[in-house]
């Protein structure tokens, strides 16, 4: 069987910490941020992890499981 591939776009956007759990960066940061409160805009700057819902399909997409 050959090997599997890489999700493009997931390997872009997620990182796995050394713990196992999955990073990502917030959304809505890209445009409109003038309409944003600082304090919107501060919070939205720091990374956080993917739910536990949604991290098997992640750590698939980047064939770590």
């Amino acid at each position: 069987m050959p090997k599997m591939k890489t999700h493009s776009s997931a390997k872009k956007r997620f990182k796995v910490t050394g713990s196992g759990k999955v990073k990502r960066f917030q959304a809505k940061t890209s445009h409109m941020m003038r309409n944003k409160s600082k304090k919107a805009k501060l919070r939205l700057r720091d990374a956080t992890t993917v739910s536990p819902a949604d991290e098997a399909r992640v750590l698939r997409m980047l064939c770590k499981k």
